[in-house]
C-alpha cells in the first residue's frame, strides 16, 4: 500500500511538472511574465520604474529590474506611444526626472569610470543597455541581463538611478553617449 502511495504521488508531481511547463512556453507575453517572476524569486529584490514622456513627447512606459540569483540583474523595459525606429536606452545617474527635457537625471550611470560601449561589450558603463526597436504601432520591448548592476544596496544599484529613453540610435561607440540624442522618456527606479 504504501508503495502505491509513493508511486501515486510520484505520477501526480510528474503531471504538475509537465502541465507547469507547457503553460509557461505558450505565448510570449506569459513566458516573459513566469521568467521573470522565477528571476525575481531567485534573487528576491525587484525595483520599478514608471518611464513618463520628456522633450514634448508622448512616450511612456515601465522598467523592471530583478536581481538574479546567480548574479547580475534582468532589465525588462515595454515602451509605448514612441516613434518608430531604433532608440537608445540607458540608465542615468541620478533619479530626478524632474527636468522638462530630463536633463536632471545627470550622465549615464557609471561607477567604474569605464568608456561608452554596447551592453554585451566587456568595457562599458554599467548602465549602457543598448538599443530598444520601436515598431510602427509605438511599441516595443527590451530584455537584457547586465553582470555590472544589482538591486540590492551598494555602489551598482540601479536604485535611485532614471532609466531613460533616448531620440535616436545608440552607435554604441561615440563617447559618453553614444550620439543618441535628446530624452524623449525618463522614470525614477525605485
Amino acid at each position: 500500500m504504501k508503495s502505491k502511495l509513493i508511486s501515486g504521488a510520484l505520477f501526480a508531481a510528474a503531471a504538475a511538472f509537465i502541465v507547469t511547463g507547457c503553460a509557461s512556453s505558450g505565448a510570449s507575453g506569459s513566458s516573459s511574465a513566469a521568467a521573470g517572476s522565477s528571476a525575481a524569486a531567485a534573487g528576491g529584490m525587484e525595483a520599478r520604474a514608471t518611464i513618463e514622456s520628456k522633450s514634448g513627447s508622448t512616450v511612456q512606459g515601465t522598467a523592471v529590474f530583478s536581481e538574479l540569483g546567480s548574479g547580475g540583474v534582468r532589465v525588462r523595459v515595454h515602451i509605448e506611444n514612441a516613434p518608430p525606429g531604433t532608440h537608445g536606452l540607458h540608465l542615468h545617474e541620478k533619479g530626478d526626472c524632474s527636468d522638462p527635457e530630463a536633463k536632471s537625471a545627470g550622465g549615464h550611470f557609471n561607477p567604474g569610470q569605464m568608456p561608452h560601449a554596447g551592453p554585451m561589450a566587456e568595457k562599458r558603463h554599467a548602465g549602457d543597455l543598448g538599443n530598444i526597436e520601436i515598431g510602427a504601432d509605438g511599441k516595443g520591448d527590451l530584455d537584457v541581463r547586465s553582470d555590472l548592476l544589482t538591486v540590492k544596496p551598494g555602489p551598482n544599484s540601479v536604485v535611485g538611478r532614471a532609466v531613460v529613453f533616448h531620440e535616436k540610435a545608440d552607435d554604441l561607440t561615440t563617447q559618453p553617449t553614444g550620439n543618441a540624442g535628446g530624452r524623449l522618456g525618463c522614470g525614477v527606479i525605485q
